[in-house]
């Protein structure tokens, strides 16, 4: 399936200017056959401005042109132009397609129930979210709360998963630190093992029963 920037508009452009079948436009355009066929019939998509693939750079009319020659024939998209140029590092929230923002919430789900060591701030900027969407998820009052099951962002798309294995394992990293720290507090520093303590105790005890040589010699002279 080619990932498509805008499916539906590309859609009802290829429905409107090429003989293409349903199955290659709902292929290409990774939607299903009969919300095609939708589109075309006017149910789906109502009044919605096609968008040109080929000026794009998404699909080229020799792509068009062996599909409309042959049905069984499955588009290949345009190869981008710049594929080539390094990308930035990117800063902030991540960019999540319209289509694919209804799944943020199965994948915040898919966080407080498998990594609860990952915080609200890594979950938000891995996959796009806000802290209050997540606190919704958490609280159960997102109003689609009902609906939301836990599924993995990688699944979903929202994220890579050599991107979730870092972020998994950084917050598991701190956690371990943490807890570390927090066992040193309560050990507390320069503290005696209580069998030595117990033994100078016993020792100071033996020493004011049993009176030495000096204080028995004085008492037969006075």
């Amino acid at each position: 399936m080619a990932d498509i920037l805008m499916p539906k508009a590309t859609a009802v452009w290829l429905i409107d200017n090429t003989t293409l079948t349903f199955k290659q436009v709902a292929d290409f355009c990774g939607l299903h056959t009969l919300e095609v066929k939708g589109i075309a019939d006017g149910d789906v998509a109502e009044n919605m401005r096609g968008v040109d693939p080929i000026s794009g750079g998404e699909l080229t009319r020799e792509e068009i042109r062996k599909g409309e020659a042959d049905p069984d024939y499955v588009l290949k998209k345009a190869e981008s132009k710049i594929a080539h140029i390094p990308q930035p590092k990117r800063k902030g929230a991540r960019y999540t397609p319209v289509a694919r923002r209804q799944d943020k919430p199965d994948a915040i789900a898919w966080f407080i129930r498998n990594h609860p060591e990952v915080t609200d701030a890594q979950i938000s900027k891995l996959i796009g979210t806000t802290k209050a969407t997540i606190t919704n998820v958490r609280d159960k009052t997102h109003w689609n709360s009902q609906n939301i099951k836990p599924v993995d962002p990688v699944t979903l798309g929202l994220c890579s998963q050599i991107e979730l294995d870092e972020v998994i394992a950084k917050a598991a990293d701190k956690r371990r630190k943490m807890d570390a720290q927090k066992q040193s507090e309560v050990s507390g520093p320069g503290l005696a093992p209580a069998e030595d303590t117990d033994a100078q105790a016993a020792s100071e005890d033996r020493n004011k029963e049993e009176p030495n040589a000096d204080d028995i010699f004085s008492a037969f002279k006075n």
